[in-house]
């Protein structure tokens, strides 16, 4: 398959909303990473999806729609909690699981299951797009299962190109990391997949359970997107370690003839030729987390070593990715 590399004008955006409409793969760009989008109500085209990235059909797909009306047109009830979230929120880097109505959602699209995940992106080309396609669009990262999530469409093309029909330029995302999921279903709602949106600012909107640690998706059906253990990982080996142990953990891995990188924070001490130091804040952490370790990636190190970051509730989301980054394959 030849994938078109499409820029973000008026044409292009018009181009990939006919290919999505007649059951092809459009990877677009969201604020929060690049997604590739196949139509939410067509088990074909959804299977698509699946299939180009690898992914395994337990793991259910968030789908974007352009407002709340389209959102509650999915949903078998709207639960207040919802609504409230939704009226806040949305357009923005928050996805809501909420009953499914299973004549306008593909059964693959949910993995079988009775809810839905949706999100209405901020995202101008991604707002764009699901306003020429005019149906709802399920679109996970656009990469291949469990490996780091794209940024760019250049991260795109190197994870899916020649799998997928096209791939929608439009820069560098913002956010870097993906959505937080709340599971609204259940009372009180609870957070399943932290990210920009905090538990916080959840809470102050309506009850919130709070979840002991990481939620792991069972083998069969995921309850969510982006809770198996294993995910957002490059293909080196990843060590997640204090702070203090990344020059010795850099040190042993070169004694073992690797080539190794290292993520780190709030210092200015170069540890390598293959060192990333990104923002000590955890919102410009997360947006450059991603191109990180693509760049380390690409410069072919076996081993990347990432120095842990702080515990507090702020950085929950970059945990999580490091956390699943790093777990065994």
């Amino acid at each position: 398959m030849r994938t078109e590399r499409l820029a973000a004008d008026a044409a292009s955006i018009a181009r990939a909303a006919e290919i999505l409409r007649r059951g092809g793969l459009v990877a677009f760009p969201t604020e929060t990473v690049y997604g590739l989008g196949a139509r939410a109500d067509d088990a074909r085209a959804a299977r698509g999806i699946f299939e180009a990235k690898g992914r395994p059909p337990g793991n259910p797909l968030i789908v974007h729609v352009p407002d709340v009306a389209s959102a509650r047109a999915l949903a078998d009830g709207w639960p207040p909690d919802a609504e409230r979230l939704a009226q806040a929120m949305w357009p923005g880097p928050l996805t809501l699981i909420v009953a499914r109505r299973p004549d306008r959602v593909a059964d693959v699209v949910a993995a079988g299951g009775p809810t839905v995940a949706i999100r209405i992106p901020v995202h101008p080309v991604a707002r764009a797009l699901l306003d020429a396609v005019g149906l709802p669009i399920a679109a996970p990262s656009a990469n291949r299962s469990t490996e780091i999530s794209p940024t760019t469409a250049e991260h795109v093309e190197k994870s899916l190109g020649g799998r997928i029909d096209a791939i929608l330029d439009g820069g560098p995302t913002a956010v870097g990391i993906e959505s937080t999921i709340v599971d609204v279903t259940r009372a009180p709602a609870r957070v399943l997949r932290p990210g920009h949106v905090t538990a916080e600012a959840i809470a102050a909107l309506v009850p919130l359970q709070t979840a002991a640690g990481l939620i792991t998706a069972p083998a069969e059906r995921a309850p969510s997107p982006g809770t198996h253990a294993r995910h957002y990982a490059p293909r080196a080996q990843v060590a997640l370690v204090p702070a203090q142990a990344v020059r010795g953990e850099l040190d042993r891995a070169a004694q073992a003839g690797s080539r190794a990188g290292a993520v780190e924070h709030g210092s200015r001490t170069a540890t390598g030729p293959h060192a990333e130091l990104l923002p000590e804040d955890p919102a410009g952490y997360a947006a450059a987390l991603y191109a990180a370790l693509h760049r380390l990636e690409d410069a072919g190190c076996d081993v990347i070593v990432i120095a842990a970051v702080p515990e507090d509730p702020a950085w929950d989301a970059v945990r999580d990715r490091l956390t699943r980054a790093s777990a065994a394959p």
